[in-house]
């Protein structure tokens, strides 16, 4: 099985430091896996008491029957993990205050190539490291999928994100999230996260919001932030290059627009 090299964060710590108001409803953080998990996960600890937080596990359809306690309203807690759409979920997420993050494709594949290559993720993608492969060939495998390795972009985006379209999730844009941490002195980043606080159930705004969201958003507290990946590769490029964003449509015609991009 692959495994993930991660450092512990202070967060639970950092998160004493503010006064905190319990949840009364139950909320997953869902993701596409690469589309900024720890930045919408280390923000929301910061307004949820730990004692609410499910530490437990990064919960995934292979757990839920393990892990449905995340997911009680008896006793409400903030959760987090890539939860595929099926029919287990959807009845577990029923009564959840749900929140789906996704990102730009282009983007994604990028982000994805650069955490399979450093070794912040040890074990079946071991072969392309190494310098065994170009650049470019990896990006076409992060496109096309490894056979019985990893899955093909459409396949992870349809699963993970479209299928949840037109249900009770919400939807959110990993670059919407990034461009109001990136300017909480605005009043555009202050309704922004009021209503994302109020649509996931968790009360108004407090008054040091700024100050929560600073300390959650810090990169150092992400071990998976491009900086912080364990021998991270170089010569990925930030942009992806025009012959992989035709794979991308071809692989996946349609998808840029149906969540927004295009």
């Amino acid at each position: 099985m692959p495994r993930i090299v991660t450092k512990a964060d202070n967060l639970n710590e950092r998160n004493r430091e503010f006064a905190q108001v319990p949840l009364k409803e139950p909320v997953f953080l869902n993701s596409v896996p690469k589309s900024g998990t720890h930045l919408i996960r280390n923000i929301m600890r910061m307004f949820v008491p730990v004692e609410q937080q499910y530490h437990k596990a990064f919960v995934q359809y292979a757990v839920l029957r393990e892990h449905q306690a995340a997911f009680a309203r008896a006793k409400p807690c903030l959760s987090w993990g890539h939860m595929l759409y099926g029919d287990a979920s959807a009845v577990a997420l029923r009564q959840v205050r749900h929140l789906v993050l996704v990102r730009d494709p282009y983007d994604w594949v990028l982000a994805r190539a650069r955490f399979f290559l450093s070794d912040t993720y040890q074990g079946s993608l071991d072969i392309i490291k190494g310098g065994n492969l170009s650049v470019e060939e990896v990006l076409n495998m992060m496109i096309f999928g490894i056979p019985d390795k990893a899955p093909a972009l459409c396949d992870v985006f349809t699963h993970n994100a479209v299928a949840w379209l037109g249900t009770n999730a919400r939807i959110l844009q990993f670059e919407e999230l990034l461009q109001h941490v990136k300017s909480l002195e605005t009043d555009v980043a202050e309704k922004f996260f009021a209503e994302l606080l109020d649509g996931l159930g968790m009360g108004e705004l407090p008054g040091d919001w700024r100050e929560r969201i600073r300390i959650g958003s810090a990169r150092d507290q992400s071990s998976t932030a491009r900086e912080n990946l364990e021998r991270p590769v170089t010569g990925v490029p930030d942009t992806l290059p025009d012959i992989q964003k035709q794979l991308v449509n071809y692989i996946a015609p349609g998808l840029r627009g149906v969540l927004g991009y295009a």
